[in-house]
């Protein structure tokens, strides 16, 4: 069974951006990286750090007299629940309406409907052949007690 990953803030989120490009890395280093989207000082950095680590977000080791910081799961994890989440809390755990309120509101791309037609044939080979080896696995003969000749 999967773990089930903690919930984390947008600000937690750029720390761990962050850290799924490169780590692991100091406080220093993520305030750095940061510094050009984020007005942070490396006090904010620290509190944003420990939150994480309460969270069992992250992973921290010493290194001399500071800690190097890293990720304990992988972004495409968090991103995958992240986008279950949404799903879920804004359709119903739908796709249908999430994919037709993005194309009532945006212009999809040709390259945007091309992926999705592939997507849709892709879910429908899988589901296909899924079926076809259901139904090979079944016995020929299902009636209970019935006798073969033989």
């Amino acid at each position: 069974m999967k773990q089930e990953l903690p919930p984390i803030t947008e600000a937690e989120a750029q720390v761990m951006e962050v850290l799924w490009q490169s780590s692991p890395l100091s406080a220093e280093d993520i305030a750095a990286a940061l510094a050009e989207q984020q007005d942070w000082q490396l006090a904010t950095v620290k509190t944003l750090l420990n939150r994480l680590l309460k969270k069992d977000a992250l992973v921290a080791e010493r290194d001399g007299r500071r800690f190097l910081y890293a990720p304990r799961f992988p972004r495409a994890d968090w991103a995958h629940g992240e986008s279950l989440s949404l799903l879920d809390r804004l359709f119903g755990g739908s796709l249908a309406p999430l994919v037709a309120h993005f194309s009532s509101h945006r212009k999809l791309k040709a390259s945007d409907v091309k992926a999705l037609k592939q997507l849709i044939e892709e879910y429908e080979s899988r589901d296909a052949k899924a079926s076809s080896s259901e139904a090979s696995a079944k016995p020929a003969n299902p009636v209970k007690g019935a006798k073969r000749n033989g």
